[in-house]
């Protein structure tokens, strides 16, 4: 009796194979930097899916939008800076946050997802392609459409 229940029962494994991809809208104007790019890492993940699996790609596409007018809490506005060396002596390059967002207001959002999603094969696929950063709120999800 026990074989056949053990039967019965089967598990699942999910694959890309028609995954249905879905579109989520994040506000950079509503809540701090920090808090928007770990939602957008969750959904990118997928780890908000049931079916979850750490292997294959099944995150969610994200568009942030309002992304010139990001929150920051504390005193980050004057003190966060953002770093590039080239790898020769003497190349560090050092821009403050507010140099950046006057220069490009998506770049800040962009780097905070990027840093939060595991360093892995899917990173790159993940940041390129599935997800979008737009600076106004100009009806933005009425212009894309969900790829399949």
């Amino acid at each position: 009796m026990s074989q056949s229940i053990l039967k019965a029962t089967k598990s699942t494994r999910p694959t890309k194979v028609g995954l249905q991809r879905d579109w989520y809208i994040l506000d950079a104007s509503k809540e701090p930097l920090g808090r928007l790019a770990t939602k957008a890492a969750t959904i990118l993940m997928g780890k908000n899916r049931a079916d979850f699996a750490p292997d294959v790609n099944m995150g969610g596409v994200v568009v942030v939008i309002n992304s010139d007018q990001i929150v920051l809490t504390g005193q980050k506005r004057q003190k966060k800076n953002y770093f590039r060396h080239s790898g020769r002596i003497g190349s560090l390059k050092i821009r403050s946050f507010e140099e950046q967002n006057a220069l490009d207001s998506t770049v800040p959002i962009y780097k905070a997802i990027k840093n939060m999603l595991p360093k892995n094969r899917h990173q790159d696929l993940r940041m390129n392609n599935m997800v979008h950063i737009f600076k106004g709120d100009h009806n933005v999800a009425q212009k894309l459409t969900p790829a399949n």
